[in-house]
């Protein structure tokens, strides 16, 4: 058995697919895959004519999944304050 990767009318990948050996102990892909592996991307397309993988999706569109920053811990927070603090008290504040 082999594994190939499935992609819509618009070349963009679905899921892998597993293609048995037939009687004659051959592989057939089946129409809209492929055997070309793709890479770690966000959203593969495959390109027919180079037939390689590449990555669609906008910068803009990754930069959305990014988790966002973490809050400040009370600590950190509490640590702000008291170099503000110290700050204004040599500036003669």
């Amino acid at each position: 058995m082999i594994q190939v990767h499935k992609y819509d009318e618009n070349y963009m990948f679905i899921e892998p697919v597993i293609v048995e050996e037939d009687e004659n102990g051959n592989y057939v892909i089946p129409e809209n895959c492929t055997d070309v592996e793709p890479v770690s991307f966000y959203k593969a397309k495959f390109d027919i004519n180079k037939k390689e993988w590449y990555e669609s999706a906008s910068q803009k569109y990754i930069d959305s999944l990014q988790p966002p920053p973490p809050e400040p811990s009370e600590v950190d927070v509490l640590a702000e304050k008291v170099a503000n603090l110290y700050y204004l008290v040599a500036m003669g504040g």
